[in-house]
């Protein structure tokens, strides 16, 4: 075993701690709203942000692959802190827009390189086998980081909903000098072309040449979105329920705590599911959390927001691992960048018009067009994944 590559597993995880320690997520939604903001506007700054990462995400993963997993690491934890430093001073839908273009672009040089270091210095360890234990404890941690973050969050939002921006600048300069401590693991490189045919090769390898990567990248995206729109819809469901602000932490750690303790043991699960029913069943459960929550607008939705966690804790490891095992390493970080551009296209496609539809009508029939629009296009590339997994086994 290469135990200065294995090293990099305890800074992945410090990374992935520095960025899921969001301080000012339990009280997002109310510091918006008091510098301005309607949930529209929440929604298309979320949007923008979205697209940052999605016009950056494929170029950096593939400086990932080409320049090194580390080097990405650090541009995006710096771009990170960055962002942060103007959330903290900022005001105003055109104050925050520039913070969210810098957190965009520092998620996008992140985004499928912490992936791929993980993987490859494994693989350098010679313990690929074991990435879905150590990528389900990585977002697990991450998870129990933002449970803690809402617990601690919501007292110094007392203080004043800006105090915890103030907090967390300090943890995003951790990581970024983290970042630097990586070490970068050997891979195989991909052959002396200009970058941009090499980056056409691999958008085609991925989504064209190779079927059910292809199909199991669409999936995967399709789920990671589901997800990230319930992330910004759950406080204001909290707001519909007129429920005291002082719960909103208590409420976002026990939900987190719950994608942790999935995402923990998401290895064993695999292990004792079909992937196939696995893949069926993680996409008819988030599907029926959101009908839920447009059905009913009662204390009873917390319960199922639990479940969607839970089911969200799943997803994530196992998506990933299916989509690490179609794809060579000289490409993994391009193509989990690929996975990633992906769900922000569809959540900036969909947020903002989700967002006026909570805003005009009610968060309730916001909910329940998510379940229709997230299943129809979910079930049509899992029938697809499916149909074509079995033609490559027969």
């Amino acid at each position: 075993m290469n135990l200065n590559l294995f090293s990099n597993i305890w800074k992945l995880y410090v990374i992935k701690a520095s960025k899921w320690l969001m301080l000012f997520m339990p009280t997002i939604f109310l510091f918006f709203k008091e510098n301005g903001l309607e949930l529209h506007d929440i929604m298309v700054i979320q949007a923008i942000y979205s697209i940052s990462i999605a016009l950056i995400e494929i170029p950096s993963g593939y400086i990932a692959d080409v320049l090194g997993r580390k080097k990405s690491m650090i541009i995006g934890t710096l771009f990170g802190f960055i962002g942060m430093l103007i959330y903290t001073f900022a005001s105003g839908f055109w104050g925050f827009l520039p913070a969210a273009l810098c957190l965009g672009i520092g998620q996008s040089f992140i985004s499928g390189s912490d992936t791929a270091l993980m993987y490859d210095s494994l693989v350098a360890a010679n313990m690929k086998e074991k990435f879905i234990k150590f990528e389900g404890r990585s977002i697990a941690l991450g998870n129990f980081a933002e449970a803690i973050a809402f617990i601690v969050g919501g007292f110094l939002a007392e203080i004043s909903l800006r105090t915890p921006f103030y907090y967390q600048s300090v943890i995003a300069f951790i990581g970024l000098f983290v970042a630097f401590l990586l070490i970068e693991p050997p891979v195989s490189k991909l052959g002396n072309k200009k970058p941009w045919t090499n980056i056409k090769y691999i958008i085609k390898y991925s989504l064209v040449d190779n079927i059910p990567l292809k199909w199991n990248i669409i999936y995967s995206s399709v789920i990671g979105a589901t997800t990230l729109v319930m992330a910004w819809f759950a406080q204001p469901y909290y707001a519909a329920l007129n429920m005291e602000v002082k719960y909103y932490g208590i409420i976002g750690a026990v939900l987190n705590l719950a994608v942790a303790f999935t995402s923990f043991y998401a290895h064993r699960i695999e292990e004792k599911i079909d992937t196939n029913k696995l893949l069926i069943f993680i996409l008819i459960g988030l599907c029926f959390c959101y009908a839920f929550l447009g059905s009913f607008l009662n204390y009873w939705g917390l319960a199922i927001l639990f479940l969607f966690y839970l089911i969200r804790g799943i997803a994530t490891p196992v998506l990933r691992d299916f989509i690490n095992r179609f794809t060579p390493s000289e490409m993994r970080a391009t193509v989990m960048s690929i996975r990633s551009f992906m769900i922000r296209v569809i959540f900036a496609i969909f947020s903002p018009f989700l967002g006026y539809v909570a805003d005009v009508y009610s968060i309730q029939t916001a909910f329940n067009i998510s379940a229709i629009v997230f299943f129809v296009i979910g079930l049509v590339s899992l029938i697809f994944y499916l149909k074509n997994e079995k033609i490559r086994l027969e």
